[in-house]
């Protein structure tokens, strides 16, 4: 109003000319209200730590925990996130320490969300050394993606339910080994658990859905308390579906913790079951109905064979002797012994086919992609791709 007034007169239209002028020699990002109007990448707010408010998109990379410390799993905080350009990055100094205020921790704090990690988040706060380092404090708005929306009072939204066509982008359109090479690239980037962690793990994501004080125990089918976990009688443990002696990796961190494949199950039911492989027939297990067990075998009972099936897959696909583990891979025997085989594969992609993922095990995978491991189960999301791989 007060530049229209002035124009009235010539000398008024050349102050406001001068003010103009001036007002498009002043680069965005200069002042902290410009600032905030342009979205930074991690460098450019790295060059730009003078205290300033501005946006800054990144990939999660980890919990920052010192100058030069970033921890990539085994998070023990939700304060602060490290976020950089590349999702893939290893170098701390490309990194943005980003602080994680009480208001946005439910929903950005590593510890509580795990899958954070390798997940674009877009950050708005003072651009000012945090650790020592190069960061982000007392932020304003937080968001996933590329775009942040600022809110006074974040509010935490649920994962999606439905299968994550993003996560699976590298998947698509593939099949037959070229799928399995796109699907193993995906998964196999997870936080890996302790033994211990497990047990917490397992309250979760095997909790009952008419009572969530107890636990479905996977071969039984009994609803337990949470609390009745152990390795007295009647207490239940966690079941390797893969036998951890089919590979002898045991329960150190890697696959003898993967919650993929680790079930609540009846201390005497799961000693019964031992390191069988899985087949049709034998006798009933009586503290497990709908179960039969011979001397090579173990039989699920209906309603959890494609369960058995999707979990004995998934540890095909997720190890695959690259990282320190064995080799995993399912065959068509029931006398694999030690090696790291388990069978019987024909059955299992029988099973796979005859009981399609339900809401129990729809869940389940997603509890242990939000809350856990921050990967999934291909074949809990595509039962299909079962067949593509194996025939």
């Amino acid at each position: 109003m007060n530049i229209k007034r002035v124009t009235r007169s010539r000398s008024g239209r050349l102050i406001a000319a001068v003010v103009l002028a001036v007002a498009v020699a002043i680069p965005l990002g200069v002042t902290g209200a410009a600032s905030a109007a342009t979205t930074l990448t991690v460098a450019q707010a790295l060059a730009a730590q003078d205290g300033r408010t501005a946006t800054v998109t990144g990939y999660v990379i980890g919990q920052p925990t010192a100058t030069n410390t970033v921890l990539t799993s085994g998070f023990t905080a939700d304060t602060a996130i490290a976020i950089a350009d590349q999702a893939g990055e290893t170098g701390t100094s490309r990194m943005l320490y980003v602080q994680v205020t009480a208001a946005w921790r439910s929903t950005f704090g590593l510890l509580g969300n795990p899958s954070l990690r390798g997940r674009q988040v877009t950050a708005t706060g003072a651009l000012t050394a945090y650790f020592s380092h190069g960061g982000l404090k007392n932020p304003s708005a937080m968001s996933l993606g590329g775009g942040a929306t600022p809110s006074p009072s974040p509010t935490p939204t649920p994962a999606p339910t439905g299968t994550p066509d993003a996560y699976y982008a590298a998947a698509a359109g593939k099949t037959g080994p070229a799928l399995r090479t796109a699907l193993h690239g995906i998964i196999r980037v997870q936080t890996k658990l302790s033994y211990d962690q497990v047990w917490d793990a397992l309250k979760d994501t095997d909790q009952d859905p008419a009572n969530p004080a107890n636990v479905i125990l996977l071969y039984s089918g009994r609803s337990q308390s949470k609390t009745s976990n152990g390795g007295g009688a009647n207490d239940w443990n966690r079941e390797h579906v893969w036998a951890k002696s089919h590979g002898d990796f045991g329960t150190a961190t890697g696959p003898g913790t993967d919650v993929h494949h680790l079930r609540p199950e009846d201390v005497s039911v799961n000693s019964l079951r031992g390191n069988k492989d899985f087949d049709a027939g034998g006798g009933a297990v009586a503290e497990a109905p709908g179960c039969y067990t011979d001397a090579d075998s173990f039989e699920p009972r209906d309603a959890v064979k494609g369960d058995v099936a999707r979990m004995i897959l998934y540890m095909a696909i997720r190890y695959e002797g690259g990282d320190g583990w064995p080799d995993l891979e399912p065959n068509d025997s029931v006398s694999n012994g030690s090696a790291p085989r388990l069978g019987r594969l024909s059955k299992l992609l029988a099973w796979n086919d005859q009981d399609p993922p339900d809401a129990f095990e729809q869940r389940r995978n997603q509890r242990i992609y939000e809350r856990w491991q921050g990967n999934r189960n291909p074949f809990v999301d595509h039962p299909e791709w079962a067949r593509s791989i194996w025939g």
